[in-house]
């Protein structure tokens, strides 16, 4: 990023359920990055898949990150109040034949993987890409893919290259349901709020090229002309369940614990590797956390 840039994180929890320690994880990560660059940290509740999600787990995440003291800065956004933008970041890579409709079924995607060996990607194979079939009705609104690789680096793990063609294919923005995807909303609200850095868990390290594709695709176009480059990437590792599977809500983690927010701050911290701070209050623990973090973040640097 330039030198220049305002450091602008953010924190995109969806409401789900209630915050659990992984998210807790994360939510630190992100809050101390932008302490030791002495930016700022927002806030976004990502409730687009509006049948899952809930006002009371929004509710409830913002109590917890409060009673943790990890406090953002202005309003908090949510996504499913944000149609319009999402609507008008859609037509502008329409007319730029930057999308098309598909009237792909699942099965008929899966049926045209059948012949990919156990852990290859499962890629769209691009049916609609020239127009739908006669007769059929769009199910989906598509991502045409950028013809050259995508590479970006992260912070920790080095540099990716990825060539969405045969990683994916074209992907969904919109999807039959009506619901957004999650590729287009997280964009236009990261180009909308400025985001310069975006620390998260390494379970979303693959989603990386997409957003960076739909970036370049809409960066000239959302009144952020001044947002030249994509944002810096940082992954950091993700909790993990007894049984070796990252630990979230759809594997049963449990909110986190309301009665020592030190403890948790303290055992998500061990997660990172980092010992054990030793303080009275969050407001304490995280100012003595915050030389650390610049530690780590500089023994981190790929």
């Amino acid at each position: 990023m330039p030198t220049h840039a305002p450091y602008i994180g953010r924190f995109a929890p969806s409401p789900t359920g209630p915050l659990h320690l992984g998210s807790l994880a994360t939510a630190l990560g992100s809050f101390l990055d932008a302490k030791v660059h002495r930016g700022q940290w927002l806030l976004r509740i990502e409730d687009i898949d509006e049948g899952r999600c809930d006002a009371t787990s929004a509710e409830h995440i913002l109590r917890t990150l409060e009673r943790h003291s990890l406090q953002w800065q202005g309003e908090v956004w949510v996504q499913s109040k944000r149609h319009a933008l999402y609507e008008a970041a859609l037509k502008l890579l329409d007319t730029g034949n930057l999308t098309y409709p598909c009237a792909c079924t699942r099965k008929e995607i899966e049926d045209a993987n059948s012949l990919r060996t156990p852990g290859e990607n499962r890629i769209y194979p691009g049916t609609c890409r020239h127009g739908m079939p006669a007769g059929r009705e769009a199910r989906a609104i598509r991502f045409r893919c950028p013809g050259a690789p995508i590479a970006w680096h992260d912070h920790r793990l080095g540099r990716f290259e990825d060539d969405l063609n045969t990683s994916s294919g074209d992907f969904v923005l919109k999807r039959g349901d009506g619901f957004w995807a999650y590729h287009l909303v997280v964009v236009v609200d990261d180009l909308a709020s400025k985001v310069t850095h975006i620390v998260r868990g390494e379970d979303l390290t693959d989603t990386t090229a997409r957003q960076i594709a739909v970036w370049n695709a809409l960066q000239s176009g959302l009144e952020t002309q001044a947002i030249v480059n994509t944002p810096a990437y940082w992954h950091l590792p993700v909790i993990l369940a007894e049984d070796g599977q990252k630990l979230s809500k759809q594997t049963g983690a449990l909110a986190v614990p309301e009665h020592d927010p030190v403890l948790n701050l303290n055992t998500v911290w061990q997660h990172f590797g980092l010992p054990k701070i030793k303080a009275t209050t969050p407001v304490q623990w995280l100012e003595l956390a915050t030389p650390i973090w610049a530690n780590y973040r500089a023994a981190q640097a790929a």
